[in-house]
């Protein structure tokens, strides 16, 4: 199968690349052959790209900056989502979006399912949102996939920041009454792969839609980064405290959902699709960054 990937790098995207590297070939488009902001473009690559499958990859995820740049994120994550979506239907292939939980205002008491009311904090959510309206409206026969506290070995993320940090802290004060899923981009590419290879098989409409996928269990910021600095005294790590502290203490221009955890049981129910225990993730993630690391001192 040949993917077409919206975006030539990212957390996903290399990810998509590592891991579908026996199994599919993944075409990464990203700036200046697709620009998501140049409709023409976008068009005009994934009809070059004589892809099987389309999966938008590519968004502008700098949440905080969005509240100052509104236009921006907008036309990336809403219009250019759509015409994502416009190709997809010309070119008559599954299309799978990545969305986010940022869609929801965080004030429920459980676990958000895919039907739940939306309504977005911030920019960066409405603008996400914008986009699922945008690609359901463009191309009803595409899968949105809603994921959550995304960490991988590549680029910038909590896990690498978490561990740069304690590279010379004794203590490092990390927000406690924040919940949500933390999710290994890796196993958002294999979760992903598995999606896209059933969409191309089945034409089940109930396979088509939206769906949550984020790593199992639950945690706060505070437990994810405890975690990571117990993988990472097994590493020889000098030993870091988390010092639990409330989203007041740490303001953002963002503001940010209390509760992001997502239900998961529709993507396992339908597309027999479940992620890994969060834990295991962050583990093998922490081993593969300390195993590449540049021994202390170097």
């Amino acid at each position: 199968m040949r993917i077409a990937v919206t975006g030539a790098q990212g957390q996903v995207v290399t990810s998509l690349l590592e891991r579908a590297s026996s199994t599919a070939e993944i075409v990464a488009l990203g700036r200046p052959k697709l620009d998501l902001m140049d409709r023409d473009s976008v068009l005009s690559a994934l009809r070059d790209s004589r892809c099987d499958a389309i999966v938008g990859a590519a968004a502008y995820t700098a949440v905080d900056k969005s509240e100052q740049e509104p236009e921006i994120a907008m036309r990336v994550n809403g219009a250019g989502a759509g015409f994502v979506a416009e190709a997809a239907a010309e070119l008559g292939v599954p299309l799978v979006h990545i969305s986010t939980d940022y869609v929801f205002d965080g004030t429920a008491a459980r676990p958000y399912r895919e039907d739940d009311p939306t309504a977005p904090l911030g920019v960066y959510g409405a603008s996400k949102l914008e986009g699922e309206t945008r690609v359901l409206a463009a191309c009803p026969g595409a899968t949105i996939l809603r994921t959550a506290w995304v960490y991988s070995p590549f680029g910038a993320n909590f896990v690498r920041t978490m561990l740069r940090l304690g590279e010379t802290r004794e203590e490092v004060g990390v927000v406690a009454d924040q919940l949500g899923n933390p999710t290994s981009a890796l196993d958002i590419a294999d979760a992903t792969l598995a999606v896209v290879t059933r969409l191309a098989q089945d034409a089940d409409p109930a396979l088509r839609g939206v769906f949550h996928m984020t790593g199992s269990g639950e945690a706060s910021w505070a437990d994810v980064a405890e975690a990571i600095f117990a993988r990472a005294a097994e590493h020889g790590r000098a030993p870091v405290r988390v010092r639990r502290i409330t989203t007041a203490d740490y303001p953002t221009p963002a503001k940010r959902p209390a509760n992001s955890r997502l239900d998961n049981s529709k993507l396992a129910r339908l597309h027999g699709v479940a992620l890994p225990d969060w834990r295991a993730s962050l583990a093998a993630c922490v081993d593969r960054l300390l195993a590449a690391a540049p021994p202390r001192g170097a």
